[in-house]
């Protein structure tokens, strides 16, 4: 199993660490730290040494509450950023968005994979998806980030999301993506209920049926913070729980904010298959 983008591709016979580069102000975990070009380029590659394999790039907040932010806005964030790493690191580079221009432009910089929140649902979206012809990652969200989080609600949260995903992959399919290019994401924290994160990671093995690479990011979420009282710099040890619970029950992409330890869990997970 691999993705192709471009003259780049991406083994998936074992899970790949993706990296959260957010150049914005306002991020849950790390925002404001990374708004300037040379401090997020230094960072993208302090996490290629870590062992990330893609870099995603985003310039709009999708945390719970965020604002909007504006076309313009989001293309001087992340546009200026993806060019200079694609010209300075050997890295897959993720683009972090839900607008069709903003996804033309960054192909065109030199992003690999288009990874929207929106599952390609905005206007213009698919086209540019289409158009761009690089891998994309629909991601399951109930509501809109602003919203999201107000009493949610699924008659089985696992169903549902597989019935959204296939949905959506019809019509990826129709507008000419590959089916290849397809990389599916259950969307943690995105409009769920403790309770519905927690039945999603324990039955997250249940997404192989649809046959498509699985993305998850539960990386210093809320979901840690409200069970174990900890506020988002102490959620190391869960977040790494987290992943390791993903990668052995088949996700392919672990998108994470802490490079080096995740990828220090997946490297023992794998030793121990191959031991077998």
């Amino acid at each position: 199993m691999q993705l192709i983008s471009g003259n780049k591709k991406l083994d998936l016979t074992h899970p790949q660490v993706m990296g959260i580069l957010n150049v914005t102000p306002d991020s849950f975990s790390d925002g404001g730290r990374f708004q300037v070009i040379d401090a997020a380029v230094e960072q993208a590659e302090i996490m290629v040494k870590q062992g990330a394999s893609i870099i995603d790039i985003g310039g709009e907040s999708t945390r719970p509450g965020a604002e909007p932010v504006g076309l313009e806005q989001e293309l001087s964030r992340t546009i200026p950023v993806i060019e200079k790493i694609s010209q300075n690191l050997d890295v897959w580079i993720s683009i972090d968005t839900s607008k069709a221009a903003v996804m033309r432009e960054a192909v065109a910089a030199g992003a690999n994979l288009i990874n929207d929140v929106c599952a390609l649902q905005q206007e213009g979206a698919l086209a540019a998806a289409a158009a761009a012809n690089v891998p994309v990652c629909l991601m399951h969200m109930q509501g809109a980030p602003r919203s999201m989080q107000t009493a949610p609600s699924y008659q089985d949260v696992v169903t549902d999301i597989m019935a959204f995903f296939e949905q959506r992959i019809a019509a990826c399919t129709y507008a000419g993506i590959s089916s290849g290019q397809i990389i599916l994401d259950p969307g943690f924290g995105f409009g769920k209920s403790l309770d519905h994160n927690y039945q999603l990671l324990q039955r997250l093995s249940e997404f192989k049926a649809l046959d498509f690479p699985l993305l998850t990011g539960l990386s210093r979420k809320s979901m840690f913070g409200d069970w174990l009282g900890r506020s988002v710099d102490q959620r190391l040890a869960a977040s790494l729980a987290g992943a390791l619970l993903c990668a052995q029950q088949g996700a392919k992409i672990i998108r994470v904010h802490d490079v080096e330890q995740t990828s220090d869990v997946l490297k023992v997970l794998q030793k121990t298959i191959e031991s077998e």
